[in-house]
């Protein structure tokens, strides 16, 4: 199951997010990230706004990327 983590700029001192909802999928329309499920969209964070979204999968494995 796929999940998102969705991280804001330090100086907009907001709380970053985890979204682990198997439905939702995400799309990027218009200048905006949003995620939406059956009913219909459920968050939309504009593209200007500097948040970092990084899908993360079940079992990934978290740490620094290799070296190349």
């Amino acid at each position: 199951m796929p999940a998102y983590l969705i991280q804001h700029p330090s100086e907009q001192r907001r709380e970053d997010i985890l979204v682990e909802d198997p439905d939702l999928e995400l799309t990027f329309t218009g200048g905006w990230a949003v995620f939406a499920d059956g009913q219909g969209i459920c968050l939309a964070i504009p593209g200007g706004q500097g948040a970092h979204i990084q899908r993360v999968d079940e079992g990934q494995e978290q740490g620094p990327a290799p070296d190349r």
